[in-house]
């Protein structure tokens, strides 16, 4: 084997080896999840020459700065304070979801007007209409991160998938019986999944918009499916109050997750694939062991309906959403829930951490966005200004951007 160069990732923080193996060029990851600035570099360095033979002495000054690079990537916009910089009122009838690309200089927004568009987060403008659902385009979702291609479901029935560059539509995805409710793309870019109110979800290749398989099983509407990060496992969350865990090659279902006691409100991995997490109506947030399917943890506290949660980049905490207006922290690793973010005057629906996760960001429906410090729990920002509730948020890649979008029929971007 023969290294020839190295790639950073900065969230989560890993340095990805690319070199030759009987002619052929492969990649293989440096995992640094728990790489923290105050880590002494010399002594990172010695573990991982002694895990990856493609570190020779030769390499040791530059896989150093690497990892400099990456430490100081950590704290970059730790007491950034964001700044209204446009108000976009994107779509005439009323907006259902919105995504950024990899970047942040783009965002779509899907309608009740059947279309999704894309624009430019700089400018404001306008640089595409995506027309020919009939009827509304409810999920949407870029093939992150090389962001070249859009998917939009719609509830027509059908996935179109599109070139972000021209607007030009690719193929149309059928099959579905009732509306599509969720589109995901996996980590490579080479299927698309889609969930639907017929209580299927379905796996189409890009190449040649072929169904792949289609996953049978649940007893009513799936409305939540993600990809584990190699691709290769699914998730779909129902309103039967179950979760089931997917093997993308042969369609079969590896894992029913039956602990809920209500409707399924998200369902995703963690980055290594080792955890899933989910979350539901019945107030509880739940932690899965991948291999074993084990309930690890109830991340219980919610006093009603848990709406949301997410993982930090690195899988080592887990936020929660939820009706009672308020968010909650939880360390993975104990299930112990570290802190109460309170501050909202109405549910909150969404949450996400910035990816140095020292942030979160909440979307709520007492018409605000808030941004919270981690350090203390303390809420640094109010995102004010919308007339009606915010339903989504999102931090572009690097943290320097956020995006809120509200039933007002308008995004903000923040700088």
């Amino acid at each position: 084997m023969k290294l020839k160069k190295f790639l950073l990732r900065y969230y989560p923080p890993g340095i990805i080896l690319e070199f030759e193996s009987r002619g052929l060029v492969k990649q293989r990851s440096i995992d640094l999840l728990y790489l923290s600035p105050e880590d002494n570099v010399d002594v990172l360095l010695k573990a991982i020459s002694q895990q990856e033979p493609l570190i020779t002495p030769s390499r040791y000054e530059q896989v150093k700065h690497l990892i400099t690079i990456l430490q100081l990537r950590l704290v970059e916009n730790d007491d950034k304070m964001y700044h209204l910089t446009k108000v976009l009122r994107v779509h005439v009838l009323p907006l259902t979801n919105v995504a950024l690309n990899k970047t942040g200089s783009q965002f779509i927004t899907g309608s009740y007007d059947r279309t999704c568009k894309l624009w430019d987060a700089d400018t404001g403008s306008l640089l595409r209409t995506l027309e020919g659902h009939r009827n509304v385009v409810y999920s949407i979702a870029f093939n992150n991160p090389y962001g070249d291609k859009i998917a939009t479901g719609s509830f027509d029935r059908t996935c179109r998938l599109w070139n972000s560059d021209t607007g030009e539509l690719l193929s149309t995805m059928e099959g579905h019986t009732a509306e599509v409710v969720c589109v995901a793309f996996d980590p490579l870019s080479t299927i698309l999944g889609t969930a639907s109110m017929d209580a299927t979800a379905k796996i189409y290749d890009i190449a040649t918009s072929q169904e792949l398989v289609c996953f049978e099983g649940h007893k009513a509407e799936v409305i939540a499916l993600s990809f584990s990060q190699c691709g290769r496992y699914t998730l779909t969350g129902s309103f039967d109050h179950s979760v089931k865990l997917w093997d993308v090659r042969t369609g079969s279902c590896i894992r029913d997750f039956t602990e809920h006691d209500n409707e399924i409100s998200s369902a995703l991995f963690n980055f290594d694939g080792t955890l899933i997490a989910t979350g539901a109506m019945d107030c509880t947030a739940k932690l899965w062991d991948f291999g074993s399917g084990r309930c690890i943890s109830t991340l219980d506290g919610h006093t009603n309906e848990v709406l949301d949660v997410a993982f930090d980049a690195c899988g080592r905490r887990l936020a929660t959403a939820s009706v009672d207006t308020t968010v909650r922290l939880y360390d993975i690793q104990t299930g112990e829930c570290t802190d109460v973010l309170e501050g909202h005057g109405k549910e909150v629906g969404k949450v996400v951490f910035n990816p140095q996760g020292t942030r979160v960001l909440s979307a709520s429906i007492d018409k605000t966005a808030r941004v919270w410090d981690l350090s203390d729990g303390s809420c640094s920002q109010v995102l004010e200004g919308h007339t009606d509730e915010v339903f989504s948020v999102a931090f572009s890649y690097d943290g320097d951007r956020i995006l809120t979008s509200s039933k007002d029929n308008t995004c903000r971007v923040w700088r």
